[in-house]
């Protein structure tokens, strides 16, 4: 999917734990955090983030974005539980952040 959206596979090597401080562009690395945010710990979604967002994006497109993700997120869950997921797919748990 990456490569179909033209992205290179050097690119894709920089989406990691560090993609904060890789090569990426600045588009790119806010589009990453916000889908972190959303998976991981929505409180993470703080205003900076909301600014950089809209720096970025619409308001349109960020809705989009984070309807997209959080789309595939749920449906993945959804696979996941009813034992679904590709064989040959690696997993990844990721953990529940607490309640605030």
């Amino acid at each position: 999917m990456a490569r179909e959206q033209g992205l290179t596979e050097e690119q894709v090597d920089h989406i990691d734990d560090n993609y904060e401080s890789s090569p990426l562009d600045e588009r790119d690395i806010v589009t990453l955090r916000f889908t972190d945010a959303i998976i991981g710990d929505p409180s993470r979604l703080s205003p900076d983030l909301q600014e950089a967002l809209r720096k970025q994006f619409s308001e349109a497109q960020i809705v989009e974005l984070a309807l997209g993700v959080g789309l595939f997120h749920s449906l993945s869950k959804v696979l996941i539980a009813l034992g679904l997921e590709p064989e040959t797919m690696p997993t990844t748990v990721l953990p529940t952040p607490p309640a605030p």
